[in-house]
C-alpha cells in the first residue's frame, strides 16, 4: 500500500489556534509557525492583540491571518474553518485554546457566571472539535486544552475542572471515533503558568506558593506549553493518540 507522507515538503500545513491571540493560545500560535504552519489566529475580542500575534508571525517570515468567532457559536466557527479553507487550502491542526477561567467555592459559584464558563470550555470544546473531526486532513492533529488541576483537585477550581473534566472525557472517544483516518487527537492539561489568566485575582503570596509547588520549583511558560502542542502537531508526536499530557513541572 502506498500513502502520501502529509510532513514531507511542498503544501504547506495550516493550523487552527482557538484563543490564539493572547496567553498560552499566541505562544502556540507563534510556535507552529516557526515550525512552518500557516496560522489562522481566532480570537472573541481583542481585535488589537490579535493583529499583534499576526504582525509578529508576518515580521518573522510567517503567514498568518486574524479570524473573529465565538467558539460556542456552530456557525461562526464553521465560518472560521471555512476561512482557514479558503484562504490557504484546507487544515491540518487544530489547537483549541479557548477557555473562560472564574475561581469561587462551589457553595458560593453565581450559575449566571457557571453557564457562561461551561459555554466556552464545554459547548465551545465540543464545536470545535466537531469541526476538527469533519475537516481535518489525513495526517491532522486536534489539540484540546485540559488543567492539571484535575488531578491537583485545588479548592475554588470546581466550575473550571468539571468543564475542563470534560474535554478529557471526550479525547480518547474522539480518537477512537476517528479511525482509519490518520488524525490524532489529544490534550494538554498544563500546571501553573504564567499568563494573564492564571495571575488575574491572585497576591504575589499565591504566586509564589504556586511557583514552589512543582518540583521545578517554577511557574510554567507559555511557551513551554507551546513546545508541547508542537510536538502533539508534528511528525514526532504521530503514535500519541487518545491521550492527556499534563505539562506542569512535575506537579501533583
Amino acid at each position: 500500500m502506498t500513502t502520501t507522507d502529509p510532513f514531507a515538503g511542498g503544501t504547506r500545513r495550516v493550523a487552527v489556534v482557538t484563543g490564539g491571540s493572547r496567553g498560552i493560545g499566541r505562544a502556540v500560535s507563534r510556535r507552529l509557525a516557526d515550525d512552518g504552519l500557516a496560522v489562522v489566529v481566532n480570537y472573541v475580542g481583542d481585535d488589537a492583540a490579535a493583529a499583534e500575534t499576526v504582525g509578529a508571525i508576518t515580521a518573522s517570515g510567517g503567514q498568518a491571518v486574524a479570524v473573529r468567532a465565538d467558539v460556542a457559536d456552530e456557525t461562526a466557527v464553521a465560518a472560521l474553518f471555512d476561512r482557514a479553507e479558503t484562504e490557504y487550502g484546507g487544515v491540518d491542526v487544530v489547537v483549541n485554546c479557548a477557555a473562560r477561567l472564574a475561581l469561587s467555592p462551589i457553595a458560593e459559584l453565581d450559575l449566571d457566571v457557571l453557564d457562561r464558563l461551561h459555554r466556552t470550555n464545554i459547548r465551545g470544546a465540543f464545536v470545535v472539535a466537531q469541526q476538527a473531526a469533519r475537516r481535518l486532513r489525513a495526517g491532522g492533529a486536534l489539540v484540546g486544552f485540559s488543567t492539571s488541576v484535575v488531578g491537583t483537585q485545588f479548592p475554588g477550581y470546581g466550575a473550571y475542572v468539571a468543564s475542563k473534566g470534560a474535554v478529557e472525557a471526550i479525547t480518547l472517544i474522539l480518537a477512537r471515533e476517528l479511525r482509519g483516518r490518520d488524525v490524532t487527537v489529544n490534550a494538554v492539561a498544563p500546571g501553573p503558568t504564567a499568563t494573564e489568566l492564571f495571575l488575574d485575582g491572585k497576591t504575589e503570596e499565591q504566586v509564589e506558593a504556586l511557583a514552589k509547588a512543582p518540583p521545578l520549583e517554577r511557574l510554567g511558560s507559555p511557551e513551554d506549553i507551546a513546545d508541547v502542542v508542537a510536538f502533539l502537531a508534528g511528525p514526532r508526536g504521530r503514535w500519541v493518540n487518545g491521550q492527556v499530557l499534563r505539562a506542569n513541572g512535575g506537579l501533583v
